[in-house]
């Protein structure tokens, strides 16, 4: 829930601009009048997929380095750019990580995934309906895919250790639930 914009920043510095993110401090008039300054990371949205297949959710392990570990998580990737729309980048992702494509789509809403301190914004899509499809992963990727069942969705959910799949789980019940 947003209570509104506050409005742009007055000064900004870039410090970084990568492949996928950026980094600038920008300072901010609140509506109070206090002058602030952030430490901001642009990133241009990404989208997070729930994909159902025979009462099964599909997941994806991957390494994740910047925490050191493997991860089970739902399918995810980043927008490439402001000319690809959230659906367009959904079917491209559950492709590639998943190797499927899906005849329904079912928007599920969106969130920040760190509001404080970074612009991502995540769309959230359940996948139905689904078929096989040569996907290419991307060359930096090593991903496995795993099947859960649905019967089991609350264990699955109280054992996720990542924001987008937890989110995505708890709207996926939430649907279920009706």
């Amino acid at each position: 829930m947003s209570d509104g914009g506050l409005g742009p920043p007055q000064e900004t510095t870039a410090i970084h601009d990568g492949t996928v993110v950026k980094l600038r401090v920008s300072d901010y008039i609140r509506p109070s009048g206090a002058r602030v300054r952030r430490e901001v990371i642009d990133h241009p949205g990404a989208v997070v997929m729930i994909p159902v297949e025979d009462e099964h959710v599909l997941l994806v392990r991957q390494p994740r380095d910047a925490i050191e570990r493997m991860t089970l998580e739902l399918p995810a990737g980043k927008l490439d750019g402001p000319h690809e729309s959230p659906e367009d980048c959904a079917r491209r992702e559950l492709a590639e990580e998943v190797g499927r494509a899906a005849a329904r789509w079912e928007d599920l809403g969106g969130f920040w995934t760190a509001p404080a301190i970074l612009t991502e914004f995540m769309h959230c899509f359940l996948a139905e309906d689904l078929s096989p499809v040569e996907g290419i992963p991307d060359d930096d990727e090593e991903i496995e895919v795993v099947r859960h069942p649905l019967a089991d969705l609350d264990r699955l959910i109280a054992r996720a250790d990542d924001a987008k799949t937890l989110i995505g789980l708890m709207r996926l019940r939430e649907r279920l639930e009706g």
